[in-house]
């Protein structure tokens, strides 16, 4: 279980953890994204975030501390939830969900990029009410402030697409 709460070994890199552990969160949501099905990409991340509650708790138990930088499973379950924004302009748009080599192609690299920025942003100034729900108890405060912090960048994405800067190619 620690294993995998720490992303596969993922979360033992000696340096920003967190970010390697989000670059494997674009892998997860690109895998969602082979479905090509909205219900299965939506499922997938609703299961990905109680996964993480459960697993990112039983490793904060195991380690014996709060929140521990080398768990990294809620950050690789909060990056689907980032782009989620970004899939429904694209469906709205295009009429189909995007496939996962869009993520890369054309001028897309940069806007996964910078959803990943962003993302690590939030995540690591935590607005409110992100630090606040770090005080929730177990993985539930491990997983859910990278939730909200993935709220904010979807509020992004929609007012960079608002001003119609992030147009699907």
């Amino acid at each position: 279980m620690l294993f995998i709460a720490q992303g596969f070994g993922v979360g033992r890199v000696p340096f920003a953890p967190g970010t390697f552990g989000s670059f494997l969160g674009i892998g997860w949501f690109a895998l969602l994204l082979v479905t090509a099905n909205i219900w299965a990409l939506l499922a997938g991340t609703i299961l990905g975030i109680g996964l993480s509650v459960w697993l990112c708790g039983a490793a904060e138990k195991k380690l014996g501390q709060k929140d521990p930088g080398s768990v990294v499973l809620d950050e690789i379950t909060a990056m689907p939830v980032c782009f989620l924004s970004w899939t429904v302009i694209w469906l709205w748009k295009t009429g189909t969900l995007p496939g996962a080599g869009q993520l890369v192609s054309g001028h897309n690299w940069m806007i996964t990029l910078g959803v990943l920025a962003v993302f690590r942003f939030f995540d690591i100034v935590k607005p409110w009410p992100v630090r606040q729900s770090q005080k929730l108890p177990g993985g539930w405060g491990v997983t859910v402030d990278d939730i909200l912090a993935a709220v904010y960048v979807n509020a992004l994405v929609l007012v960079v697409y608002g001003g119609g800067t992030l147009l699907p190619k």
